[in-house]
């Protein structure tokens, strides 16, 4: 008896291997400032991807898809924070 993995566990991984692909790629491209732009739309993609399929948020009621955003909220508001407090210190780094 053979077991294969389900059709959307495996069009999931290709689709996290070419984002993972994409990343490299445009890791190495001088883009400037624009590289954080586009380093964080992937990563972005890379995150709903995860969410759709491997937490099953796809197949879920209101409720937890209700959470799953509010924690997805918290977590920008924490960044948001943190690059605020970054981009707000006089002489960081220093020279």
């Amino acid at each position: 008896m053979t077991w294969y993995p389900p059709r959307t566990l495996v069009l999931s991984w290709f689709g996290l291997l070419a984002l993972l692909g994409l990343t490299v790629f445009a890791a190495y491209q001088p883009l400037g400032t624009f590289n954080t732009v586009v380093a964080l739309a992937i990563a972005t993609g890379k995150a709903l991807l995860i969410a759709a399929i491997f937490m099953e948020l796809r197949q879920r009621n209101g409720l937890v898809i209700a959470f799953a955003g509010a924690g997805f909220f918290w977590l920008s508001i924490m960044l948001w924070l943190a690059s605020s407090d970054y981009a707000t210190r006089a002489n960081f780094p220093p020279t």
